[in-house]
């Protein structure tokens, strides 16, 4: 072989291990900007409730999720797992999906399902809220199981957000965020029934860092409910809350207030309107999360009432207490006691007992 042939192979060789490496790297940059995570939790509950005992271990729910960036452009893809519908009903869903330009800090837009942008609680991850459940405020009024009877959303719809962080201080942390959304008001993976928009916003101001003091508004309908005489109409909503929260050095204590007036079904997923709930409710709740072993071991305490008719009589009360155990950042114990006083009950006082196994991964 003379030595032009050498050279042109030795040439070609290089030449393809330079474009495999350039190859590879492209790939490797574009795996880089895709992220796998999840967690799930695991449960045992147990009440005295007169007649109704249970003593079970449950399955609470599984989530995986996938992030992503292209450029100013993010995007999430989330999905759950759970035993929503009770013990042996297991329901798969697709809770996130959206896409969000994230270019400027004071002015982002999101697309897609995600959290509506109502209340302190609705966005926070299940795992750091630290507790049983949401508040059942939230349950009832932020979109969960939510008391105009949509179905479980997780407090999500369907819409388009704005959102941003504004005038920051001289160390670059700022002082006032704000966000507001339309969106189809009736839960994850439906469209919407009655062509008319829900419209949510919220805004708070943050003073000293650690703390944060705001306010949300929500307006809009719930389409497909039927009422008395048996007609399929929408129902008119309006919400408030007012919220403040200090959570610093894994100090956490949240309250907040919730009102809200519009006709319900008052049961999840079911479309007929009950009047004798009366078309207002309202509830609040406060709790502190303080370390006893920083990182390690952390106790707990909130006290919560949710009114379904905004009146005494159909009231929803609970004292709690309980500690939160870290294995590792990623694998925690979580113990909770509860008195709970439900005046719609026969008895109204009984107990419940929660252990609950969280991890992420």
């Amino acid at each position: 072989m003379n030595n032009f042939k050498k050279q042109a192979i030795v040439f070609l060789t290089a030449s393809l291990v330079c474009l495999s490496a350039s190859a590879q790297e492209k790939t490797n940059k574009w795996y880089d900007n895709i992220k796998l995570s999840g967690y799930g939790m695991l449960q045992y509950q147990g009440k005295d409730i007169e007649g109704e005992e249970s003593n079970t271990f449950n399955l609470r729910l599984l989530r995986m999720i996938l992030d992503g960036k292209i450029s100013d452009f993010a995007w999430r893809a989330q999905i759950q797992g759970t035993n929503a519908k009770g013990p042996g009903e297991p329901t798969v869903q697709l809770m996130d999906l959206y896409g969000e330009w994230v270019k400027h800090k004071e002015f982002q837009v999101r697309v897609g399902q995600f959290k509506r942008a109502f209340t302190f609680e609705n966005p926070t991850h299940p795992v750091t809220q630290g507790w049983r459940g949401y508040a059942d405020v939230i349950n009832r009024l932020s979109g969960f199981g939510d008391r105009v009877g949509e179905k479980s959303s997780g407090g999500r719809d369907i819409g388009i957000q704005v959102q941003g962080n504004l005038f920051p201080n001289s160390n670059g942390r700022s002082l006032l965020h704000y966000q507001v959304g339309v969106y189809n008001g009736e839960g994850i993976n439906r469209s919407d029934k009655d062509n008319r928009k829900d419209i949510i916003g919220g805004v708070w101001v943050m003073p000293v860092d650690g703390l944060r003091i705001g306010a949300f508004g929500w307006t809009g309908s719930h389409g497909g409910m039927t009422t008395v005489e048996g007609n399929n109409e929408s129902v008119g909503l309006n919400r408030y809350c007012l919220s403040a929260e200090w959570d610093k050095n894994e100090y956490t204590f949240r309250a907040e207030y919730l009102h809200s007036q519009g006709w319900g079904s008052g049961v999840i997923g079911s479309t007929v309107v009950d009047y004798s709930l009366g078309d207002k409710a309202d509830g609040w709740y406060v709790f502190g999360i303080v370390p006893v072993i920083k990182s390690k071991l952390h106790a707990k305490a909130r006290y919560q009432t949710y009114r379904k008719s905004k009146e005494w009589a159909t009231s929803l009360n609970s004292v709690e207490a309980g500690l939160n155990y870290f294995f590792t950042k990623n694998l925690q114990l979580n113990f909770e006691y509860a008195r709970v006083n439900d005046r719609t009950l026969a008895k109204h006082d009984y107990n419940l007992v929660d252990l609950e196994l969280d991890f992420r991964f």
